[in-house]
Parts: C-alpha cells; sequence; structure tokens
C-alpha cells in the first residue's frame, strides 16, 4: 500500500501575528504567467517588438495591435488575462484583420450544392449506427450487442458497429447505407449531439435525406462515461437509449430553414471610447453605423481623466479617436439622442430616435450596447460631503489636472464595494489609486502618500505600476472590512492588518476609491428584452464563451455597460462586439432554425404566457376578428416568428392551453421515446397516413 506523505506548511495568521505550522495531504500552489519562449522566438523572426516584460508590446488605445501593421495580437501573448478577455480580444484581433481583408469579403465562398431530397414514404425505415469511440465507448458497451439488438426493434431496416462514426470514411459508410437500404431516417449512437449532431444532420442531407430525419443517441457522456464500472449494464442502457432514439425519429417530419432578408447597417448606444471603438470597427469593415449620444459631446468618461497610467494624455487619445470616428464616411453620429422604440428581429430591426424633439426611424441588423457607467457618489461614507478634504479618486483625478498642496494623503480602497450593498470588486480602483499616487509622489516626493487597501489588485503587467509606487515610496497599508478606517479631524485612524496595530495618519487630503455602478440601463434592457444581473449592469450570454453577446440574437455588448473595466479592456471589448456585429453584417440573408416552436392559432387563448417566458423574444400577441355565428370579436393570438425563435421549447412547456408545438421535440415525440425505455417498442404502424408507435 502506497505510503502518505502529509506536508507541512508554516504561514502566518495574520490576525494573532503568530507563526502557524499546519500538516496538509495536498498543496495547490497559484503561480503566475512567464512569457513563452516561442513567443520571444516569434517576435524575432517577425520583427515585433516586446514589453520590459516579454509580453508582446501594446499600447492602452490600440490593446491588439502590434508594433508591425497587419500583425494583431490576443491572449496571453499580449500579458497575463482570464478566459473572459482572452476570448474578447481574440474577437477584437479577428476584426481588425477582417477590416483589411473587407474588399476581398465574399471572393473564395462557393455555394454548396446538395441533391434533392428523396421523397419520404410514410413507413419508417431506420437506420442505426453505434459508435465505438475507439474505446471511450467500446471499451465499456457491448457495441456488437447493442447492433443485435438494434435490429430487432420495429422500423429499423439496418443497423451496423463503427469504429468512430464521425470520420470520413464513416460519412462515407452512412450515405451509401441510406441510399442502398432507402433509409427514411437515420439514428446514430455516439457522443454529444451538441458537437457532432451538424456533421451528422449535413451527411444525411447529402445523401438526400432531410437533416431533421436524424437523431443523436449520446451513449458516451450519458452512458459509457457515467458507468464505466458498470459493463453489463451500461450495454443495458446503451440499448434503451437507441429504442428510445428509434421510437423518437419514427414520428420524424421533414423541417426546414428559412432564408430571411436582412438590413447591412447597425446602431452603436453610447459614445464614450467603446461606442465609438465599436462604431469605428464596424464602418472600417464596410457598414454603415449610427452612433447615437445622449451628451453633447462624445468621449464619455475619459473626458473626466487627466492622465493614463502609461502617461498618456487622455485628450490627445480623445481627439485622434472623434477625429476617425467624424471623418468616417460610413458613420453617422447623433448627439444628444436616445433609442426609444425597437421592433423586429436578428438582421431586421426598426428603431425610432429621440434627438431635438424630433423622432427619427432607425433601420438596422445589429447593434451594439456601450452606454458605460457612472462613478459613485460615497455619500455619508468615510465624512464624504462634509469634510472638505474628503475627496473621490475621480475628483482628484482633475486636482492633479493643476496641483495639489498636500502634504500628507491618505487613500482608502473599496469604499461601496465588496459590500453588502454591491458585492463587486470595482476592478479599475486598485490601478486608479495607485496611478494617483505615483503622480502625487512624482510632483513631489516630499509628500506622504498612504493607500489602505484590503487587496491590492494591479493585475497582470500592471503589477509594475505597483512596484514603481513602492519605489517611489507609497506607503501601502492593509486593513480589514471588519474594522474600517476612521476619519477624524486631521488624521484617519487605522487598524494595520500586518501589524495588528493601530496607526494614526495625519492626512490633509483624504482620496476614496469608489467602483463604478451601473447607469440607466432599465430602457435599453426593456427595448430589447436583454437581462441585468443584480447590480443592473447588463448581463452577457456566457462570461467565458461568449462574453460580448446577449442572449437575443443580433445585439452585443461592451465596455462598463457590463461592469468596470479600464480603458484598454473596454476597447478590445468594443472591437470583439464590432467582430460579433460583421459577422452578422455580412451575410446576404439570416436563415432561421428549423426545430421551432409553431401556434395552433384555434387552440390559443391570447394569454401571452408564451410572450413571458420566451428568453428570445420570438412570439409576439397580435388582433385577430373572430365571427361565431351573428356574433363578431377582436381577441388576441399569439404568432411564433421564426428568424428569433431557436426552438427551446419554453413556450410549449407553458402554454397552458397546449397551443404550441416545439417541432422536433414534440410532446409525442418525446412521451414515446420515453415510453419506449420504460417499455419497449413493440410495433410502428401506419394509420390514415400518421405513424403510430406502440410501445
Amino acid at each position: 500500500m502506497a505510503q502518505i506523505i502529509s506536508l507541512s506548511l508554516k504561514y502566518e495568521d495574520f490576525n494573532t501575528g503568530d507563526l502557524v505550522s499546519k500538516n496538509f495531504d495536498m498543496v495547490v500552489l497559484s503561480i503566475g504567467l512567464d512569457p513563452a519562449d516561442s513567443t520571444q522566438a516569434l517576435a524575432k523572426s517577425s520583427g515585433i517588438a516586446l514589453d520590459d516584460l516579454g509580453n508582446i508590446a501594446t499600447s492602452i488605445e490600440n490593446p491588439v495591435e502590434t508594433s508591425v501593421a497587419g500583425i494583431y495580437v490576443c491572449g496571453v501573448a499580449q500579458g497575463p488575462k482570464d478566459i473572459p478577455d482572452t476570448v474578447a480580444q481574440a474577437s477584437a484581433a479577428a476584426s481588425k484583420a477582417a477590416a483589411l481583408l473587407s474588399p476581398e469579403r465574399g471572393t473564395l465562398i462557393k455555394e454548396r450544392k446538395f441533391p434533392d431530397e428523396k421523397k419520404l414514404s410514410i413507413e419508417p425505415h431506420i437506420g442505426v449506427f453505434v459508435c465505438h469511440c475507439g474505446i471511450n465507448i467500446g471499451s465499456v458497451v457491448n457495441v456488437p450487442n447493442v447492433v443485435e439488438y438494434a435490429k430487432t426493434l420495429p422500423g429499423v431496416a439496418h443497423a451496423q458497429e463503427m469504429l468512430y462514426a464521425c470520420s470520413s470514411d464513416s460519412q462515407v459508410t452512412i450515405k451509401d447505407a441510406i441510399s442502398k437500404n432507402d433509409l427514411n431516417r437515420v439514428v446514430v449512437a455516439s457522443c454529444t449531439p451538441r458537437t457532432h449532431e451538424p456533421l451528422f444532420q449535413n451527411t444525411c442531407r447529402e445523401a438526400g435525406l432531410n437533416p431533421y430525419l436524424f437523431e443523436l443517441a449520446n451513449i458516451r457522456e450519458h452512458c459509457s462515461w457515467v458507468h464505466s464500472k458498470e459493463k453489463e449494464r451500461a450495454t443495458e442502457k446503451a440499448k434503451g437509449m437507441v429504442q428510445m432514439a428509434v421510437a423518437k425519429s419514427a414520428l420524424f417530419q421533414p423541417l426546414y430553414k428559412q432564408k430571411v432578408d436582412l438590413i447591412n447597417k447597425a446602431v452603436v448606444l453610447g459614445g464614450g471610447v467603446a461606442g465609438m471603438t465599436a462604431a469605428l470597427d464596424i464602418a472600417n469593415n464596410g457598414y454603415h453605423v449610427t452612433l447615437i449620444e445622449k451628451e453633447k459631446e462624445l468621449g464619455g468618461m475619459l473626458r473626466e481623466m487627466m492622465e493614463l497610467y502609461d502617461g498618456k494624455k487622455p485628450a490627445d487619445v480623445l481627439k485622434e479617436l472623434i477625429g476617425k470616428v467624424s471623418g468616417n464616411k460610413n458613420i453617422k453620429i447623433i448627439n444628444e439622442a436616445k433609442l426609444i422604440k425597437v421592433e423586429g428581429y436578428l438582421g431586421n430591426f426598426k428603431g425610432t430616435i429621440l434627438a431635438g424633439g424630433k423622432e427619427l426611424p432607425v433601420d438596422f441588423g445589429a447593434a451594439v450596447v456601450a452606454t458605460g457607467a457612472l462613478n459613485l457618489e460615497p455619500s455619508g461614507l468615510f465624512e464624504y460631503g462634509k469634510d472638505s478634504r474628503v475627496v473621490t479618486q475621480a475628483q482628484l483625478e482633475k486636482m492633479l489636472g493643476k496641483s495639489i498642496s498636500a502634504k500628507n494623503v491618505t487613500m482608502i480602497q473599496c469604499v461601496g464595494a465588496r459590500s453588502r450593498e454591491r458585492e463587486y470588486c470595482g476592478r479599475t480602483c486598485c490601478v486608479d489609486a495607485v496611478k494617483n499616487a505615483i503622480r502625487i509622489k512624482k510632483a513631489n516626493s516630499s509628500t506622504n502618500v498612504y493607500v489602505l487597501y484590503r487587496d491590492m489588485r494591479t493585475y497582470g503587467v500592471m503589477e509594475k505600476l505597483y512596484e514603481t509606487a513602492r519605489d517611489l515610496g507609497v506607503v501601502f497599508i492593509k486593513y480589514e472590512p471588519e474594522k474600517l478606517p476612521k476619519v477624524q479631524n486631521e488624521s484617519v485612524i487605522v487598524h494595520d492588518a500586518m501589524l495588528n496595530l493601530d496607526i494614526e495618519l495625519a492626512s490633509d487630503l483624504i482620496v476614496l476609491s469608489t467602483p463604478l455602478v451601473a447607469g440607466e440601463n432599465k430602457e435599453i434592457n426593456e427595448l430589447f428584452k436583454i437581462p441585468l444581473d443584480k447590480n443592473k449592469f447588463f448581463l452577457e450570454a456566457h462570461p467565458k464563451l461568449r462574453p460580448v453577446d446577449f442572449a437575443t440574437d443580433g445585439v452585443f455588448l461592451c465596455g462598463s455597460a457590463q461592469a468596470p473595466k479600464l480603458i484598454e479592456e473596454a476597447i478590445s471589448q468594443a472591437s470583439a462586439a464590432a467582430s460579433r456585429a460583421c459577422t452578422i453584417l455580412s451575410r446576404k440573408f439570416i436563415e432561421t432554425e428549423g426545430a421551432i416552436s409553431v401556434v395552433n392559432e384555434a387552440k390559443c387563448i391570447g394569454c401571452g404566457t408564451c410572450v413571458t417566458v420566451c428568453p428570445y423574444n420570438a412570439p409576439s400577441l397580435y388582433d385577430v376578428t373572430v365571427k361565431v355565428e351573428e356574433v363578431t370579436y377582436t381577441t388576441k393570438k399569439s404568432k411564433i416568428n421564426a428568424a428569433s425563435c431557436k426552438g427551446c421549447g419554453s413556450c410549449a412547456a407553458a402554454c397552458p392551453a397546449g397551443a404550441i408545438t416545439a417541432q422536433h421535440f414534440s410532446s409525442k415525440e418525446i412521451g414515446e421515446a420515453i415510453d419506449a425505455f420504460e417499455k419497449g417498442v413493440k410495433s410502428i404502424l401506419i394509420d390514415k397516413g400518421f405513424v403510430e408507435v406502440t410501445v
């Protein structure tokens, strides 16, 4: 038996100041990221400049552009970052590259030719293909046994095993089997439909079969992987899953996608640095953009800043960006305006802009929300508003544009953040504080600067800012939220968590580092049916996989409208949102889903439940005039927009009248599959042109 070795760690308990020794079975080290040797070699061979740390060098205003024109960077090659920032930056780099290639867009596209669909005979001729997936399935499930069982099921005309059903050779085999055995429905028992269903659907279509006459039984994730130690029972479960797929597929009918024309124009809401960047990227890709800004001037919060952490002047950055936006023929700027009405769907939105007391129509295919955020006013915290010595970092920013006479400056971090009222980290606060502390020390080295912090979060390459501040003599003192600093007449008292002592700091200027808070997002939330999080910021579709998308197709997100961000992060995300918008605008048409929900108008009672539950804003109610004998009246009926519907089935599940059917996942299809697993399939009969499955 292997000997278990205990690991002993010694560490300091900050609460007591004692050195503690404790044993652990496992120790996990959180390590940093160093530039890869391959990055150094690539930079050398391509002439790309590196920063002092060995990362590919960029600038705040151009976070994905390298020193060589036409070469862009994204991810940790540019500096340490988490998945959401990496994914957003990747889309940003794609946006820049696409703009360069835009004159050639579409020149290499060839329309795929498919054979005519074979006429669907009513009687099911089902083909079943069971995959070994190497040893992923085959080492647990007795695949030949499952194939022999499938051959006994009613309606199955052909069954065979495959080593890798997803291989190109297997695709040819499936197509040949469809033709040779006159198959009109196909079941593949293999892995997840999330990645492989489109492949097999396409194979069916190439064989002249409608792609929606296909069903996938996931006997890998749902069977072999979770029952690897119960081979016999796993095999029986796999048989049951195939049986369910056969019963369900017998009821399938052909479904078709629809082509819908789209408007190759965009709207960007918000004229800050994120909004302007998004508009400029879309315009540089060749599409018209309407940029809507509620203030008199473009620029947003960048107008309130005096200096960036790399020493650049925001006014210079703004001047260049506004010049590019104003001079771009594809961008129409409307100041002192807001979007007040939106109708439509992906690729076909119709909106109304209120500007100068007039309502202006605007049609667009995609929208980018870049409405920014607001500085928190910390009223009632640390004597703010009562003591003239107490200011915010935003106010200090303006004061440093001139000069300050204070000899003792104390900065308090996390004011109004990481609390019960606002649980989130302000993200930008630590960087702003360190930047301004450096400016103060460089202006007058004799000024004492103290930063009272809970956790210093100068993340990534900005750790160098923290080191610079320390080298200049800025003093960092850790405090705990249970023992907040206290502002007194001429000083601030703080309990130093490292020394476990109360310290009194002479302070003639006290600076509060406050977070950005969400703006008035409710109106836009209601216009586009896009969600807000609990802090009233806009909520993206997925934080890692879709960081700039909304669940509502055709609407994208960037900048501090989503959460507090540094300028370069907002710019990267703006270019990413533009890139995502261009994936829509670059099309000639929008193709709807085939498996969508449909309404039986005769059963619909017009209650609006479907409108309430749909996450994609697909259903709507409209007036219908009904005449019964001599009585005529108007009632409401539901209609589902095929271009917006994703076939999720929420409306079908919620409809109290049973008037909605989720095609390809109807109650009958799902019911027969469940019954088949429980009771088995006895027969598949044809009755008056309809398929009847008996269990």
